[in-house]
C-alpha cells in the first residue's frame, strides 16, 4: 500500500499537522476515540442503572472481547489483501450502526441487557477491524526514524480523546443516555470520512493462496521473535491483571458517591495523564534503554492499581488514576514502534490484528476479569489484586524475554536486517 502526497517529505521539520496523512489520520483517530469512549460509560452506567450486577459489568467487557478472539484470523487476512482504507471506513459504518441501535432502543423504552450485549459485541467486531488496520497504516506513511514521534502524537490524540470522551460523556448522560449514543453515531461517521479523505494510491497486493500457512503466518512470526512476542503478551497480561477502569461505576456510585459526573472525571484522569506524558515525549522522545523504560512503566501501572484501590480519599484516588495512565503511556510509546520495525509491511496486517487481540482486548479481558474477582471478593479486593498480579507479571517476563528488556535504542531494530 503506497500513500501519496503532494508535498514531498520534510524529516528535519517533520510535524504531524504539516504532513496531510498523517494530520487525518491524528483527527480520525480523535473522533472514532471520542465515540468509543463516550459509549463505554453510556453502556457502563445504563447496565449498572438497570441491574445493580458487577458481573454484567464484566460480561460487558467480554463482548467487546469475543469478537478479537473470534476475527483475529481474519482481521489479518483482510488487512493485508484488501484496500485497507475501505476496511477502517466499513467498521466504523458497522460501529456507528451498533450505537445507532443503542440510541433508538433508549430512546424508545425498549433497551434491554441483551439488546445492549448484542450491540457492545458489534462495536467490538467492528473495532478488531478498525483497531488493526489503524496500527498498519503509520509505517506506510512515514520513515522508520520518526515513526517513534508519530505513533507518540497518534497516542496524545487517542489519549486527548479519551480525556475528553468520559467528561463529555458524563455530562451528556445528565440529558439522558440516548444523547450520548446518538453523539456516538455521528463521531463514527466523521471519522469515516476522514480517513476517505487520505489520498491512496493502491499497489496491488500479491495474492497469496489462502492456505492454513498463510492463515497462520502472523502467529508463526509472532511466536519465533521475542521481540514482538514478549512486547505484546507483556501488555495483555499487565492490563487483564490491571483492568481496574471497568469498577469505576462502582467506585463512582457506592464507594465515593460522587454520581455521573464523578464517574467521567474519574474515567478521564488516566487518560489525562497518558496524555501529559504523550504530549512529552513526542516532543522529546525515549532514545535510550528503551526496554528498561517499558518494563518499568508496566510495574509502575500495577504499583497504581494497588495504591488506587487501597485510597480512600476521592481526590487522591484521582492522583493514582492520573499516575496509572502516566505510567501506561511510557510502555506504549515504547512497545508500538518496536512491534512495527520488527514487522515486514507484507505482514503487518496480520501481525497487527494479533497485536490487536493482545493489546486492544486485553482492556476487554480485563474488565471482565475485574467484574468477576469483584463479584468473588469484594471490589477493593479485586483492584488490590488485580495491580499486585500485573507486578508479578513484569518481573518473570523480565527473566523469560531478556531480548526485549536489553532493547537499547529503535536505530538498532530499523537499521537491521528483517
Amino acid at each position: 500500500m503506497i500513500f501519496e502526497e503532494a508535498q514531498p517529505f520534510d524529516e528535519k521539520n517533520f510535524s504531524i499537522f504539516r504532513y496531510r496523512p498523517v494530520m487525518l489520520m491524528w483527527f480520525a483517530r480523535v473522533t472514532t476515540a471520542l465515540a468509543y469512549q463516550m459509549q463505554a460509560v453510556a453502556v457502563g452506567w445504563q447496565i449498572y442503572d438497570l441491574t445493580s450486577s458487577a458481573f454484567l459489568l464484566g460480561m460487558a467487557g467480554l463482548m467487546m472481547f469475543i469478537p478479537g478472539v473470534l476475527l483475529v484470523l481474519v482481521v489479518g487476512q483482510v488487512s493485508d489483501r484488501f484496500n485497507r482504507s475501505v476496511v477502517i471506513r466499513l467498521a466504523q459504518s458497522v460501529e456507528a450502526l451498533a450505537v445507532g441501535v443503542l440510541a433508538v432502543t433508549t430512546l424508545t423504552d425498549t433497551v434491554n441487557v441483551p439488546i445492549m450485549m448484542g450491540c457492545v459485541l458489534t462495536i467490538g467486531a467492528g473495532r478488531s477491524f478498525e483497531s488493526a488496520i489503524m496500527q498498519a497504516l503509520p509505517p506506510t506513511i512515514v520513515p522508520p526514524s520518526v515513526l517513534p514521534r508519530t505513533i507518540a502524537g497518534l497516542s496524545a490524540a487517542y489519549q486527548a480523546a479519551t480525556v475528553i470522551g468520559p467528561a463529555v460523556g458524563g455530562l451528556l448522560l445528565i440529558l439522558g443516555t440516548a444523547y450520548v449514543y446518538a453523539t456516538c453515531f455521528v463521531l463514527f461517521m466523521a471519522s469515516s470520512t476522514l480517513i476517505w479523505m487520505i489520498r491512496i494510491q493502491h499497489s496491488a497486493p500479491k495474492r497469496e493462496p489462502v492456505s492454513l500457512e498463510t492463515l497462520f503466518a502472523g502467529i508463526v512470526f509472532i511466536s519465533k521473535n521475542p521481540i514482538v512476542l514478549g512486547a505484546m503478551s507483556l501488555d495483555l497480561f499487565a492490563v487483564i491483571f490491571g483492568g481496574a477502569t471497568a469498577l469505576l461505576p462502582i467506585f463512582a456510585r457506592d464507594i465515593f458517591d460522587v454520581g455521573t459526573w464523578g464517574l467521567g472525571i474519574m474515567r478521564a484522569m488516566p487518560a489525562i495523564g497518558a496524555l501529559t506524558i504523550s504530549f512529552l515525549l513526542a516532543h522529546y522522545p525515549i532514545r535510550k534503554n528503551l526496554g528498561r523504560v517499558m518494563f518499568g512503566g508496566v510495574a509502575m501501572f500495577g504499583l497504581s492499581t494497588i495504591l488506587f484501590g487501597l485510597s480512600t480519599s476521592f481526590p487522591l484516588s484521582l492522583f493514582f488514576l492520573f499516575l496509572l495512565g502516566a505510567s501506561d503511556m511510557f510502555s506504549v510509546v515504547v512497545r508500538q514502534p518496536l512491534i512495527q520495525l520488527e514487522t515486514p509491511d507484507n505482514m503487518r496486517g496480520r501481525v497487527s490484528a494479533v497485536n490487536s487481540l493482545f493489546i486492544g482486548t486485553s482492556n476487554q479481558i480485563g474488565e471482565f476479569e475485574s467484574g468477576v474477582t469483584a463479584h468473588w471478593f469484594g471490589t477493593v479486593a479485586s483492584v488490590i489484586i488485580g495491580g499486585a498480579g500485573t507486578i508479578l507479571i513484569v518481573l518473570i517476563w523480565m527473566k523469560v524475554f531478556r531480548p526485549l528488556y536489553d532493547v537499547h535504542t529503535f536505530e538498532q531494530r530499523y537499521k537491521s536486517p528483517q
